[in-house]
């Protein structure tokens, strides 16, 4: 066992946690008994208690099981922004002893296909203004059933806060066969038949892309969920009284963990913003005296440069961290300075459910993931022969702890390929290069893996490049990152047209077709065309090297 760190542990923390041997669904319901009054979520002044939260949940939960045919163990898509329904829709479909797919909300209706098939899920909780993407899907028969929200039912008649566009959108009528609005199913009044699920029940499958291109789920029980969302907690301690500002994607993990469910968990109040605006964020800190912020790097950046900020009430704040990207030493001092915190940067992955190292909130260190956190036991192994490797020495990080996933759902291949058996324990294989020093700090150093990061979003070029093999104009195409000195990184395709199209296609003809067809953010924003790719001997393509004479050029000019 990794123990290098315990002498930087925070003090008066446990070092290993009891999980609770039930669902993620009970924790709602033992809040709702303890707080029934008290504000569960606030959505842009509008308030929903835990009372109401939970009645919600089991109505829509009851819906499902009764007109929708939902049973235990079957998949239903989650598709929307941060809102109040994307809560309830979470836990209804737990309490329906179902599986929740998190759906990006930036995804089109081409990946939207993929989960669907992938998942087997028949049944979708989507949002009004995401719902065209789902419609096609309706008609074609991939989908049988779409409960449809409309992000306005939850706001309050009047509000000073700005609002988002289109969130105060009016309901529309749906003619679609198939299709139900969310206020019809909760009308209803169905109530749900009985929990059948446990610790050891699948809960959520957050999905991930891999080297194949193909975007994976992670098979997480309740118990794996139940381990980050107990530990978020209790490392930077939560109660009832606390109030969490939700500004992260809770498709995501970390926002699902840290800004969801465990707050839930204690009974906070959970401060919901559905698309990200720094002056939106600082009045909603101020007003109602905001606690605790999980965020990614780039928010904290936007929010600590606006020459306002100063003018804000911030010091309700006493946690602020995240992770995405390594923090900006002269942006830690800004919030430090106006908050007297340190932002405490984490670790962790889709596959791990969150964070599996954060940063000891008494004496973190800067651009660092942290310690592993509890039960968590993480190593450093050399890439080729897998042995482990001592303090300051780069190689792959592995990580053994109660919140890895199962695998991937139904790639026993790619399963395997990501475990390691190790002094007797199965460890998962991060992908991530980095090393620890002797204090046990883990640090991340690249990435095995092809992944890029933009502006916090992750990319996976083999993604990208299967969704423009389907551009008729496309021979071959390799995707790269490139440096950005905004997003950090950027998407850039290089391509070999084909011989048709050779004289004719322009970068900009690239540009807008993958607009129109992937989310905006793994769209690429550079192309170039070249004659032929560099390929290995056996006939491997050669991405790094492209991506190697891309940088050489850009520190050339």
């Amino acid at each position: 066992m990794f123990d290098r760190h315990f002498k930087v542990w925070p003090k008066n923390i446990v070092r290993n946690l009891t999980l609770p041997e039930t669902s993620l669904y009970y924790n709602l319901q033992v809040t709702a008994e303890r707080y029934p009054h008290k504000p569960g979520i606030i959505y842009y002044g509008e308030a929903l208690t835990y009372g109401r939260f939970k009645q919600e949940v089991d109505a829509l939960a009851g819906y499902l099981q009764a007109e929708l045919g939902v049973g235990k163990g079957d998949r239903v898509l989650l598709y929307m922004q941060n809102s109040p329904q994307f809560m309830i829709g979470f836990y209804a479909i737990l309490r329906a002893n179902a599986v929740v797919i998190p759906v990006n909300p930036m995804n089109l209706a081409g990946e939207l296909e993929h989960y669907a098939d992938d998942t087997g899920a028949s049944v979708i909780l989507v949002a009004q203004d995401l719902y065209p993407h789902a419609q096609g899907l309706l008609r074609s028969g991939t989908l049988r059933h779409a409960v449809v929200a409309t992000y306005s039912d939850y706001l309050p008649a009047h509000t000073d806060l700005a609002i988002p566009e289109g969130v105060d959108a009016p309901r529309r009528t749906l003619e679609e066969a198939g299709a139900v609005a969310w206020h019809v199913a909760l009308a209803a009044k169905h109530a749900p038949g009985s929990l059948e699920v446990g610790p050891d029940d699948y809960c959520v499958f957050p999905y991930t892309s891999g080297t194949t291109g193909a975007p994976k789920g992670c098979v997480h029980t309740h118990r794996s969920a139940m381990a980050t969302l107990i530990g978020s907690v209790i490392w930077n301690p939560s109660s009832a009284d606390a109030v969490q500002l939700v500004t992260l994607p809770l498709f995501h993990v970390t926002g699902m963990q840290a800004s969801m469910n465990g707050p839930i968990f204690s009974g906070a109040t959970m401060i919901v913003m559905t698309r990200w605006d720094r002056r939106t964020a600082a009045e909603l800190i101020q007003r109602y005296r905001v606690t605790h912020w999980r965020n990614i790097v780039t928010m904290a950046i936007d929010f600590l440069s606006d020459p306002a900020i100063a003018e804000y009430d911030l010091s309700s704040l006493i946690a602020v961290g995240g992770g995405g990207a390594a923090m900006p030493e002269a942006i830690a001092e800004r919030l430090h300075d106006l908050t007297g915190l340190h932002y405490l940067e984490g670790y962790g992955l889709s596959e791990t459910l969150a964070a599996t190292h954060v940063n000891p909130p008494d004496r973190p260190k800067a651009q660092c993931l942290g310690i592993p956190v509890f039960d968590v036991d993480s190593r450093v192994i050399d890439v080729v022969s897998l042995e482990e490797l001592p303090p300051g020495e780069v190689g792959e990080i592995i990580v053994n702890a109660p919140q890895v996933f199962q695998g991937y759902w139904s790639r026993p291949e790619e399963t395997a390929s990501a475990f390691i058996e190790f002094d007797g324990k199965r460890f998962f294989r991060t992908g991530d290069l980095g090393y620890y020093d002797e204090d046990g700090y883990f640090f991340l150093v690249d990435r095995v893996k092809r992944m890029i990061n933009a502006s916090g979003y992750k990319v996976w070029p083999s993604e990208v490049e299967s969704i423009m093999y389907k551009h008729p104009a496309i021979r071959e195409v390799c995707v790269i990152a490139v440096p950005d000195p905004r997003r950090g990184e950027t998407v850039k395709a290089v391509i070999v047209p084909t011989d048709e199209y050779a004289d004719t296609l322009s970068e900009r003809d690239i540009i807008d077709w993958c607009r129109e067809n992937m989310a905006a953010y793994k769209a690429p924003r550079l192309v170039s065309f070249v004659d032929a790719l560099p390929k290995s001997g056996t006939g491997k393509l050669q991405w790094r090297q492209l991506q190697e004479e891309e940088r050489a050029r850009m520190a050339e000019a």
